[in-house]
């Protein structure tokens, strides 16, 4: 089962109450703590970190050798995330959303994927609770494809609750999904 706390607005209590419902059931319950802008559940629950991971996207990386300036790329890109302009081609990474569309399309295979970091998840526990949390890197923009990589901790056998982030923008939505209860 899959709780999930949240709240349209920023300091009403969603930590206090995760952390304390989590550590209320004992056990065999996850922590997620999918704030990965401001996360600070760990503030209350202290766990010891056993694993650090670094999460990275994927975004294009164009080899002008092979490159024929067709802007292709462009064309099919929604966020405007890489563009021709004279002589050459600019991929802006903070912009893509890693959806491939530019690779597929590229009739010269000259695009590839290298990965951009979006920040790191921590894993740990403390007296039978396991605790994971996304911290994104500073000055990134993108939270959701972080807290869907939070996410995928989630474990079916255990009661997992999330402490969501404020609002009701898109962290929220990826932090959410396919929530039991809300």
């Amino acid at each position: 089962m899959i709780i999930s706390i949240a709240s349209g607005k920023g300091g009403t209590g969603k930590t206090t109450v995760a952390t304390n419902l989590a550590v209320s059931l004992g056990s065999d319950v996850q922590l997620l703590d999918c704030d990965v802008e401001e996360p600070n559940a760990h503030l209350f629950i202290r766990p010891t970190v056993e694993e650090i991971k670094r999460i990275t996207i994927p975004v294009p990386e164009v080899d002008m050798e092979k490159c024929n300036l067709c802007g292709k790329c462009g064309e099919i890109c929604q966020f405007k995330a890489i563009v021709v302009i004279g002589e050459t081609v600019l991929p802006f990474h903070e912009l893509c959303h890693s959806c491939g569309g530019c690779i597929e399309v590229c009739p010269e295979k000259a695009i590839t994927e290298t990965g951009r970091e979006l920040g790191i998840i921590e894993k740990g526990h403390r007296n039978g609770l396991e605790f994971i949390h996304g911290i994104l890197r500073v000055g990134e923009a993108m939270s959701p494809p972080l807290i869907k990589k939070v996410r995928e901790y989630t474990r079916p056998d255990r009661l997992t609750i999330i402490d969501a982030p404020p609002g009701t923008s898109c962290p929220v939505i990826a932090s959410m999904k396919s929530a039991d209860f809300v």
